[in-house]
């Protein structure tokens, strides 16, 4: 069996809001919310108005009344643009030069006629909203209240007590979203449901989305760009609302200079070639800099293919370099003929792909922000160095939690652990990593927890990293939900789902890569059994919880926290009753009819569970994977079910789907898991709860780190094998180090992080990555040896010993 390391407590100070105390009981010093009057500002910002008066709509959500006059006042503005907020003497010198800052105080006589004022000042318009939506959370009005049903609990009148002033700001300067891959969700959603006169994803719906971003203190947004969407400044309401709306708007890696290629490039393919034709790409670059340049924008410089795709023109490494060092200075000279002075532009430059290696060749100006991407799959493939953190317009990281790519997509729910974006991106914010976040989310739904989790860390890394996974969780339940025991409850069947989902994705219960021969999975039926189980006792517990959930509540509890669960238990009961359908067919034809029809049952139910989801309001916003039969190449295959009504099938029906899945390449599977080993770590290495096969992973401090292993080891030689998550090293190409030391010898432990090949293709998909060591023959009894980090931040997610010398 797999090393399980030993659980452990992590304790939480205190929430975000601590300093903001809502109570249904009025105390001497509390200000009452019930009939307040919403004082804005008489020469507003579009975005401050419209806040002031979202708010009030919160009070109506929350069952409160606001008052035309009255002696108790919310006065919502920014410095400088208020009249009662700057005449009230309040110290606001922290919001001066402060981006995106908000201030909270409560004030007794602050004006004639005026007994207490709730004060919500920004340093800008934007702090301003972040602001209002700090205490609409606190009141208890989620984010999520218009995506996912989250409808706030009425609790009568409601107190709001300041011990002393709140002031927040951003730690992160960008953070956003990118609508990707909406064929299967967003759009159709979109374009038949919810706005069907606009037939895409049109304004109606940024509205809503620009509405979201604003209550998760997010500011930036790429667009949705694929070509069944067409292009976000096709309408140009869209680019309206989202000034209006604050936010600031970008474009993808491969969407230079806001343009959405799919959609807007006219001529033909190999014409969007800037070694063959650069004055009709460039006339094609300023044409959007004319719309667009009086908007915030964010953008993106470089040159990618039309669509995810290398760049055209060039041929060696060398020839590539020159020619994005002469697009990129033709780029900021548009910028400063179109816009204003580049240096003053915020500008991104995304090294995605096939640019990375391209990168030590650039000439990228100083002031634009260097972003790096992950591998698609959570892991982050490089971090600034020492030089590339003095750069003026500072780094970045283009992160997914969603991925439509090879080896196997991931696109129906959302199992990316908070606790390895954490990591990731808490390894990136130290590095220097703090000028834009960016998120792929796909269609924004399923993806609200994850979601969440991002906005926040990104607002806020240092408190979000240190509450660990289920603290984090715990805090969110009770936030959506509003009561502390389902809160613990909801926290710990999503930690379960994430744990659980991180062994194995629901989009990659198949154990071959696509175009290699059919396998099965090779895991012992033990295992198989303990993780099936495990998914069982999570649905207990949520079948124990959801009749304590609010009536109001009950749909967005069942987006949240039960389509994903039960989805994804049903995957995996469907796709393991299949493997052993064919594993037993031969010599247990009974055995395997009984494997067959929970399949088949399990199929039906999660098509009926998806149709729940995509039923009223949201249809066709959800698809299981996969969702069609495009891009097959990085799709997971479809389960071949057995033929309809096997519960009274004949034998030769089974017989076809025993031929078909006779082709299955053979795998050795163990009858049983291999021998525990025991593991004591140094002083040198911090677990991560919610990460590996186990209570967590272990992460390596500093360099030299050390970890004892024992084991009982049956006589003969044996295969040690070592398993660490496939993250990066912080030194770009390194590969990831250990020693191990058996019996006075040292032996290298090498796991490879170079080249995104097969081995990196099946390490992405277990999260997991392994080396080997053969141990001589010796006798039975006790085994120890030991473990030594070679770098910082590797990851140990146990260990195997396993009888024999070790086979590649």
């Amino acid at each position: 069996m797999p090393l399980w390391l030993c659980g452990c407590v992590l304790f939480f100070a205190g929430t975000v809001h601590a300093a903001l105390d809502v109570s249904t009981h009025a105390t001497p010093t509390s200000l009452p919310l019930d009939g307040a009057v919403i004082v804005g500002s008489a020469n507003a910002d579009p975005l401050e108005a419209f806040v002031a008066q979202d708010l009030a709509e919160d009070f109506k959500r929350l069952g409160l009344r606001t008052g035309n006059k009255g002696a108790v006042q919310i006065w919502v503005g920014t410095a400088g643009r208020h009249a009662q907020i700057d005449a009230a003497g309040l110290d606001l010198s922290k919001l001066k030069s402060c981006w995106e800052c908000f201030q909270i105080a409560l004030l007794r006589d602050p004006a004639p006629g005026v007994k207490q004022a709730l004060v919500i000042a920004g340093a800008d318009r934007r702090g301003t909203a972040y602001g209002v939506y700090t205490l609409s959370q606190a009141l208890g009005v989620s984010p999520w209240h218009w995506w996912a049903d989250v409808a706030p609990l009425k609790r009568g009148p409601l107190h709001v007590s300041l011990t002393e002033p709140l002031h927040d700001g951003p730690a992160v300067k960008y953070r956003g979203l990118f609508i990707n891959d909406e064929d299967w969700g967003l759009f159709p959603w979109a374009s038949r449901t919810f706005e069907p006169e606009a037939r895409t994803i049109g304004p109606r719906t940024y509205e809503q989305v620009f509405r979201l971003l604003l209550r998760l203190k997010a500011n930036t947004l790429w667009p949705a760009m694929h070509q069944v969407s067409g292009a976000f400044n096709a309408d140009p309401r869209n680019a309206e609302l989202a000034q209006r709306y604050g936010i600031v708007m970008g474009s993808s890696h491969a969407e230079p200079m806001l343009r959405n290629n799919v959609a807007e490039w006219k001529a033909p393919a190999e014409q969007y070639n800037y070694a063959t034709h650069p004055e009709q790409v460039r006339d094609y670059w300023a044409e959007r800099l004319k719309t667009n340049g009086r908007f915030d924008n964010l953008y993106t410089l470089g040159m990618r293919g039309i669509h995810d795709s290398g760049m055209q023109g060039g041929g060696t490494v060398a020839e590539k370099q020159a020619l994005l060092n002469r697009l990129l200075a033709d780029q900021r000279e548009l910028l400063a003929k179109r816009v204003g002075d580049p240096v003053t532009l915020p500008q991104v430059f995304v090294p995605y792909k096939e640019v990375l290696p391209l990168l030590p060749g650039l000439a990228l100006p100083d002031d634009v922000t260097l972003v790096w991407p992950d591998d698609n799959f959570g892991y982050l493939r490089q971090f600034p160095d020492a030089e590339q953190t003095k750069r003026s317009g500072g780094s970045g990281v283009y992160y997914h939690l969603s991925y439509l790519g090879a080896p196997l997509s991931y696109l129906w729910l959302s199992t990316t652990p908070p606790a390895l974006v954490a990591e990731e991106m808490g390894r990136a914010f130290d590095a220097g990593a703090q000028r834009l976040w960016i998120a792929n989310a796909g269609d924004i739904k399923p993806h609200e927890v994850n979601l969440s989790h991002w906005f926040d860390l990104a607002w806020n890394p240092a408190a979000v990293r240190a509450q660990g996974q289920q603290a984090y969780l715990r805090e969110l339940a009770q936030r959506l939900f509003g009561v502390a025991g389902i809160a613990a409850e909801i926290a710990a069947i999503w930690d379960g789902y994430y744990r659980l989902n991180f062994e194995r994705r629901p989009e990659h219960l198949q154990y071959h890569l696509p175009g290699e021969r059919v396998k099965r999975s090779g895991l012992a039926p033990a295992v198989i059994d303990e993780r099936l189980d495990r998914f069982a006792q999570l649905l207990a517990r949520l079948d124990a919880v959801r009749p304590r959930i609010a009536a109001a509540q009950r749909d967005g509890f069942f987006q949240l926290v039960e389509y994903p669960l039960r989805a994804s238990a049903l995957a995996n009961e469907r796709f393991f009753a299949l493997e052993r359908y064919a594993a037993t067919m031969e010599r247990d034809p009974a055995g395997a009819r009984r494997f067959a029809a929970q399949a088949v049952r399990a199929d039906q139910r999660l098509k009926a569970l998806t149709a729940r989801c995509n039923g009223g309001r949201w249809a066709g916003i959800l698809a299981e994977e996969p969702a069609d039969g495009l891009w097959t190449s990085y799709r997971q295959q479809a389960p071949l079910l057995p033929a309809a009504g096997l519960g009274g099938s004949t034998a030769d029906a089974l017989s076809d789907i025993a031929k078909a899945a006779a082709d299955l390449a053979p795998v050795a599977t163990a009858a049983a898991a291999p021998p525990a080993l025991r593991v004591t770590a140094s002083q040198g290495w911090r677990l991560i709860p919610g990460l590996g096969r186990g209570d967590g992973v272990l992460a390596a401090q500093q360099p030299g780190s050390t970890l004892a292993l024992q084991a009982q080891a049956p006589a003969g030689a044996s295969c040690l094998r070592v398993y660490v998550l496939p993250t990066y090293p912080l030194t770009a190409g390194e590969p990831w180090q250990a020693d191990v030391v058996v019996d006075g010898q040292t032996h290298p432990l090498r796991w490879p992080r170079g080249v995104q090949d097969a081995a990196w293709g099946q390490g992405v998909l277990a999260n997991r990555l392994s080396a080997s060591l053969s141990l001589p023959e010796r006798a039975a009894g006790t085994l120890r040896l030991q473990l030594a980090a070679g770098q910082r931040d590797l990851m140990f997610d146990g260990a195997e010993l396993l009888p024999g010398a070790c086979r590649s």
